[in-house]
This record gives C-alpha cells, structure tokens and sequence, in this order.
C-alpha cells in the first residue's frame, strides 16, 4: 500500500484466549503492511476478585507489559479491532467502561469514518458470540464507523462458520484453533484492505 494503515487492536481478556485472537489479529494486519497498536482495555475487577482465579491473576502477569488504550489510539487509527468475551451476549463491562469513555471524540467527529471490526470469545458456541458482536456494531453505528466483517471472503470462513467476526468456543479449557488463529489473521487483513483503498480514494 502507498500509505500505511494506522490499526489499533483494543481487547479484553481474563484468561488470555481473547488475547491470544488479538495476536493472531496483529500478526495479519502487519503482514497487509499495516502499522499496528495492540492495547488492552483497563481491568476494572478488584484484585481480590482477579486473584480468585489463578488463570486470571496469571494472565494478568503474563500481559502486564501491553499498554492500556488510550483516546490517543482511537484518534491515530484507521482501523479498529475490538476483542472482547461475551456476558450474556454483550461486551464484557470493560469493553463498556473504555466506550463509554469517547464521547468527546464522538462529538468531534474523530470516529468516523474510520473501519472497525469485532471478534469474540464465549464458554459454549451458542453462549451469545454473534449478539455480542452485534452490541458492538451499535457502538461502530453511533460513531460513523465503517463496520468490515470478515463474512465469507474467505476459505477459511467456510471452516469456522462465523461471518460476523471471528469467534473462540473456550469450554473445557480450550485454546484457539490453528483454524481459529487464522480467521482472525483473515479478519484484520481484510479490515486493512478496505481502509486502504478508502485511503487510496479519499487522497484521489
């Protein structure tokens, strides 16, 4: 591309398989040559709540060198992946916390047009992934967002089954697939090419 695309990739994780789709997400948006941030969203449990979780306290250990998002982030981007786990089909209140922060940049204008984009994680693989990224395109509604879902542009999309945005069945302790890792590497890149040719179109 003439021009890098500025992506940020906001998430939330407690117990690192959100993270681990926001990695796979980064490693596809830079190898579209993109520029890319990844930033974690503040943790707003108590400590004595995290540390009830071994899992959780561990990550937490684990990512304590990824930067906490800032407004500065949402303004440098072009793109914009959020990551986060489901509760009862919505964004985890962390998610919430930090969105309901930008109501001065939504005021401004500083969010629009700009593409975003959504992935998920939930214990069982009906436990509310699409609504949840669903609630979040009514965010990307509200700011003028150009919303870019992987749908089926992809083989791979043929394989995972979700066009909304990649998706990770965590029950019994699993990981993200191969497979899994891979959507979201298709999912960001896709996100890049778009903004690229608006890039490409608006310099025109």
């Amino acid at each position: 591309m003439s021009e890098p695309v500025n992506v940020s990739i906001i998430y939330y994780s407690a117990t690192g398989n959100v993270h681990a789709l926001a990695l796979a997400a980064a490693e596809g948006a830079e190898k579209a040559g993109a520029e890319v941030r990844l930033r974690k969203v503040a943790e707003t449990a108590t400590e004595e709540v995290v540390n009830s979780r071994p899992e959780w306290a561990q990550h937490v250990r684990d990512t304590a060198d990824v930067a906490e998002v800032s407004h500065a982030d949402l303004e440098w981007a072009d793109v914009v992946l959020f990551g986060t786990p489901t509760r009862f089909g919505n964004p985890v209140s962390q998610i919430r916390a930090f969105v309901e922060t930008t109501g001065p940049l939504w005021f401004t204008g500083k969010l629009a047009g700009k593409v975003y984009s959504a992935f998920v994680a939930s214990n069982t693989a009906h436990g509310g992934q699409e609504s949840t990224i669903l609630a979040m395109a009514n965010t990307f509604y509200h700011w003028g967002g150009i919303i870019v879902p992987p749908g089926y542009t992809d083989p791979v999309q043929f394989q995972t089954g979700n066009p909304y945005g990649t998706s990770h069945t965590a029950g019994g302790g699993a990981t993200p697939s191969d497979l899994t890792l891979q959507a979201a590497r298709h999912q960001a890149r896709r996100a890049v090419e778009t903004a690229a040719a608006l890039k490409a179109g608006r310099a025109a």
